[in-house]
C-alpha cells in the first residue's frame, strides 16, 4: 500500500547515497494511483528542484505554501516506478489543459486590469480584502513616488524607514525627492535601525500601508483641479486665458498661482524644453504651422522661444524658415494663436508618451 510519507526522488539504488535509507520501498504495481493529491504535488515540486528548475512558490497562498512544506517534511523515499507515473500523470494533466484563467481573485483583477473600470476594480479589491492579493508590498511598489512620499509622512519615521527599505533604489530615490528635507533625512538616518526588524513586522506594516491604500476613496480625476484648469487655459485663446487669470486672482490668489504653474504657452517652450530634443518637435510638427506661429510672435517672450527653436534645429532648415518667415506677412490672431496651440499640443503628446523630458522648477531655478 503506497504511503504519504514517501518522498519520489531520482537516485540510484544503494545504501551510501541514501543517507542511511536504505535502498528505496517499492509502492507496487500500481505507481502512484495510490498516493494523495499533496504528496504528488510534493512529489513533482521536489523533482523539479532537483533539476534545478526555479518555481514561483513564493507566490502560492501562505497556506497552501505551509501544506507544502509540511507535506514535504512527512516524506522519505519512493521507487523510480512510482517517481515515472507520477511525472508522467503530471505530464499528461498538463497536455489537456486547454485554457489557464488566473490563479484566484487576485489573478483575475490583475489579468482584467485596464479591461474593466477603474472603479469596479477597486470596489473588488476592497470587498476582497488586502491580503487577497498574496504580498502587500507589491502593491505598494505600484505606487508613484508622491502617494508613497505621502504614506511616509503620515507615518512614523521607523515605519518610514521600512517602507523605504522595501522599495526598489529607484523608485525609493524617487520618494524622497518628495519629501521635505528633514523629514527625508529622518527617514534615511531611521534606516540605520532596521537590521533586527522581523519578516513579521515588514508583513505588519506591509498590511497596514497596503489597507490604508485601498481605503481611499475613488476620485474622479487623476490630476488636481489647478492642474485641470491649466491645461483647459493653456488651449484657450490669450485673452480668455488672460480674462479667466485675472478674475481667479480676485477669488483665490493661491489656486490662480496653481493654475498659472499648470499653463504652458508658447512663450514657456523656449524656456522649459531641453535643446537637445528641439529636433524630436521638428519632426512632428507641419513647417506651415510652424512659419505662422513664428510670423505671429510679437513679445519678447515669443520672440526668445522663435530664436530658441531656430538655433537647436538644422540650419537649413532654420534659414528655410527664416526666409518663409519673412514672406509672410502679418499674420491673423486667430491663426497664429491656432499655430501656437498646435505645436504645444504637439510637445505635450511628446512629453505625455516620454520621447522628451521638461525641465523643472527647480532646474529653472538653478539655471539648467
Amino acid at each position: 500500500m503506497p504511503q504519504d510519507n514517501m518522498l519520489a526522488l531520482p537516485m540510484a539504488s544503494g545504501g551510501p547515497d541514501l543517507g542511511g535509507f536504505g535502498a528505496p520501498a517499492p509502492l507496487g504495481a500500481g505507481g502512484g494511483s495510490g498516493l494523495s493529491g499533496k504528496a504528488k504535488a510534493a512529489i513533482i515540486v521536489r523533482l523539479l528542484l532537483n533539476e534545478g528548475a526555479e518555481i514561483p512558490l513564493e507566490e502560492l497562498p501562505d497556506d497552501l505554501q505551509l501544506e507544502l512544506t509540511q507535506q514535504m517534511g512527512k516524506m522519505s523515499i519512493v521507487d523510480r516506478d512510482t517517481l515515472n507515473a507520477v511525472a508522467g500523470e503530471f505530464a499528461d494533466l498538463l497536455d489537456n489543459i486547454g485554457l489557464h484563467f488566473p490563479n484566484g481573485l487576485a489573478g483575475a483583477l490583475n489579468a482584467m486590469q485596464g479591461k474593466i473600470s477603474r472603479h469596479t476594480h477597486s470596489r473588488l479589491r476592497k470587498e476582497a480584502g488586502v491580503r487577497q492579493f498574496g504580498d502587500p508590498w507589491e502593491r505598494l511598489k505600484q505606487l508613484p513616488p508622491e502617494d508613497l512620499a505621502g504614506l511616509a509622512e503620515a507615518e512614523s519615521t521607523e515605519v518610514a524607514a521600512v517602507l523605504l527599505s522595501k522599495l526598489d533604489t529607484a523608485k525609493a530615490a524617487q520618494m524622497l525627492v518628495h519629501l521635505p528635507g528633514p523629514i527625508a533625512r529622518r527617514i534615511t538616518y531611521a534606516v540605520s535601525h532596521t537590521a533586527n526588524v522581523t519578516p513579521d513586522t515588514v508583513d505588519r506594516i506591509g498590511l497596514s500601508l497596503a489597507a490604508q491604500v485601498e481605503a481611499r476613496p475613488d476620485l474622479a480625476f487623476d490630476e488636481t483641479p489647478g492642474q485641470r484648469l491649466g491645461g483647459i487655459l493653456t488651449e484657450a485663446a490669450a485673452a480668455k486665458r488672460d480674462e479667466v487669470l485675472t478674475a481667479l486672482d480676485e477669488e483665490d490668489e493661491d489656486f490662480a498661482t496653481k493654475v498659472r504653474k499648470a499653463i504652458f504657452t508658447y512663450a514657456l517652450i523656449g524656456e522649459r524644453m531641453q535643446a537637445i530634443d528641439v529636433p524630436k518637435l521638428m519632426r512632428v510638427l507641419s513647417q506651415p504651422d510652424l512659419v505662422t506661429a513664428m510670423a505671429f510672435a510679437t513679445d519678447e517672450e515669443d520672440v526668445a522661444t522663435n530664436e530658441f527653436l531656430l538655433k537647436n534645429m538644422s540650419s537649413r532648415m532654420a534659414d528655410n524658415i527664416r526666409e518663409e518667415v519673412g514672406e509672410r506677412g502679418k499674420v491673423k490672431r486667430s491663426d497664429g494663436e491656432a499655430a501656437f496651440s498646435m505645436i504645444i499640443s504637439a510637445m505635450r503628446d511628446l512629453v505625455a508618451t516620454g520621447e522628451i523630458d521638461l525641465k523643472s522648477d527647480e532646474d529653472e531655478e538653478d539655471g539648467g
